[in-house]
């Protein structure tokens, strides 16, 4: 199928929301949404009159939320927690660049306001702090007589510092508030409980030790598939209170929803693309609008490759990045439409591309820091140019080929880009410029909203040929990729506007005097070359 013929031909030029729904009909969705998680069956709660934190991390949602679970379960209060760690808006390890950018930033501010309105509609409601976790739970644990700081666990060097960093002041801290007098000689220290909710596929499922995780794909997936069963959503009462009783004046209130200006990033005004608006609310209207309303699941596999529009793909990684859904709850809307609607290869497709997903969390576990390093996980010999004035004309999409161009600017106005796109700009950068993989990686991790230290780190050794691909040489031509993906060149004419005026046939390779010059040679520039390569990577997301 060509994919451009699934796409509009008069696409719109102004931004698009993504979800494109009223603030009433999200709501509306959302509170659908959570009646039918809520637990039919009174659960008796355990801890008598103590209390527990929940410490928000990357899983910015209620609903499925097995760290607020469990704290509920274990205590008679809860009090949710986020930390704003400033190490997350420092810069990256190799080359200096923001960690965090506005786009990003803007994406959690709107995530953290939701979740705020979401857990207050339950009851309970969010403590917001500027600064390190370690500095500031212990503190918060100690004034409110927390028995238990419940997080979900991550994978990565920096996550895992931290949560060695807040066991490690926990120490010493006794869950008595500082009203109760002790008179205990052994006082229990305050605990954290880390709690695996990141996956479709519960690591303690898998019919393998991580240190054993097959370094090819396609055997994890088939093992999986045929061993493991996928855990069901949790569920919750209508309300999760009450909150403690202490008085939390003592560590300085609620705290405010952050702004921009606080996080000391300016801001940016998208001008055309698309939108995204972060939040569990948000995340939970787009699983509506793309499965439901627009009934677009089904065709997913054939449409999945394109690049204009929102509606060509899910759109979910960044709501799956913030943990405002969980691969489970996709997973049970997927299997509810197979059951209401129809199950066919796109409804496949969709939880393919979710292992996806996990195999990269789990590939970051068995591999470590080796998924940052220059050789990658397979600790390859090999050598690329730091040139920076190459990789600005990449990033800044001033390379001279209007596909790449196209895919940065796009990145830069919305933070995102097609998965399809993501694999033509790697490659190019890696083989065609000859640049240092991880000089695009860190500009990802800057730019992207649906940034996650395991699937960027993971996708960028995949397309370096560093990583876990049994092919080292993946190249994608881009003479084919335009032929198969943008023949009529709307993609391209789209973000580089002065292209509309060119035949269709002539906007992704212009004549010098109607764009700007190529800055390098194409490594392959045969139509032909690279196009079994390209149709096997399709794949992955």
């Amino acid at each position: 199928m060509n994919i451009a013929s699934s796409q509009s031909k008069s696409q719109p030029r102004a931004v698009v929301v993504v979800p494109n729904l009223d603030p009433v009909e999200t709501d509306k969705i959302t509170d659908e949404t959570f009646r039918r998680y809520y637990s039919n069956y009174n659960v008796k709660r355990n801890g008598g009159n103590v209390a527990s934190i929940v410490w928000f991390r990357n899983d910015l949602r209620v609903l499925d939320n097995e760290a607020l679970y469990r704290a509920w379960m274990s205590s008679q209060s809860v009090l949710p927690v986020y930390c704003i760690d400033p190490r997350n808006f420092g810069t990256t390890h190799y080359f200096g660049f923001p960690k965090t950018g506005a786009l990003r930033a803007q994406f959690l501010i709107e995530c953290l306001a939701d979740l705020k309105k979401n857990l207050m509609k339950r009851g309970l409601n969010l403590v917001i702090r500027h600064g390190k976790p370690e500095d500031i739970l212990p503190s918060i644990a100690k004034a409110v007589g927390a028995h238990t700081i419940y997080a979900h666990k991550e994978t990565c060097s920096e996550e895992l510092l931290v949560e060695r960093l807040v066991k490690k002041r926990l120490q010493g801290v006794s869950p008595q508030s500082e009203r109760s007098t002790s008179t205990s000689q052994n006082p229990t220290n305050v605990k954290l409980e880390l709690i695996w909710g990141s996956t479709m596929y519960h690591i303690d499922d898998l019919p393998f030790n991580t240190s054993n995780l097959p370094d090819i794909y396609t055997q994890f997936r088939k093992l999986v598939e045929s061993k493991c069963a996928i855990r069901g959503c949790f569920k919750f009462p209508p309300s999760l209170g009450p909150l403690p009783s202490n008085d939390l004046c003592k560590i300085g209130g609620w705290g405010d929803v952050p702004s921009l200006d606080q996080l000391g990033i300016i801001h940016v005004e998208g001008e055309k693309g698309m939108y995204f608006v972060g939040g569990e609310s948000a995340a939970l209207g787009r699983v509506y609008e793309y499965f439901w309303k627009k009934d677009l699941l089904k065709v997913y596999k054939h449409t999945r490759n394109g690049m204009l529009g929102p509606d060509y793909s899910t759109k979910f990684s960044p709501w799956l990045a913030f943990g405002n859904v969980s691969p489970r709850f996709l997973y049970e809307e997927v299997k509810r439409y197979e059951k209401d609607r129809l199950a066919n290869d796109s409804t496949y497709w969709v939880l393919f591309e979710l292992i996806w997903r996990d195999y990269f969390r789990f590939i970051s576990i068995k591999y470590g820091n080796s998924i940052f390093h220059l050789g990658g996980p397979r600790e390859v010999e090999a050598r690329w140019s730091q040139d920076l004035n190459l990789f600005e004309s990449w990033r800044d999409g001033r390379t001279g080929y209007p596909l790449i161009d196209a895919n940065m600017k796009e990145l830069s106005a919305t933070g995102f880009m097609s998965n399809r796109g993501r694999q033509i700009v790697c490659s190019f950068l890696v083989r065609d410029m000859g640049i240092d993989w991880r000089m695009g990686a860190e500009w990802f991790e800057t730019c992207l909203l649906d940034y996650d230290p395991c699937s960027n780190y993971g996708n960028w050794t995949y397309g370096a040929g560093v990583g876990n691909d049994p092919r080292e040489d993946r190249y994608f031509s881009i003479p084919k990729q335009a032929q198969n993906y943008d023949p009529e060149g709307e993609y391209v004419a789209y973000w580089l506007p002065q292209l509309q005026k060119l035949p269709k046939d002539k906007r992704n390779f212009p004549h010098e005097k109607s764009y700007i010059k190529q800055i390098v040679p194409l490594k392959f520039s045969k139509p032909n070359h690279g196009h079994s390569h390209a149709k096997t990577t399709s794949r992955r997301k």
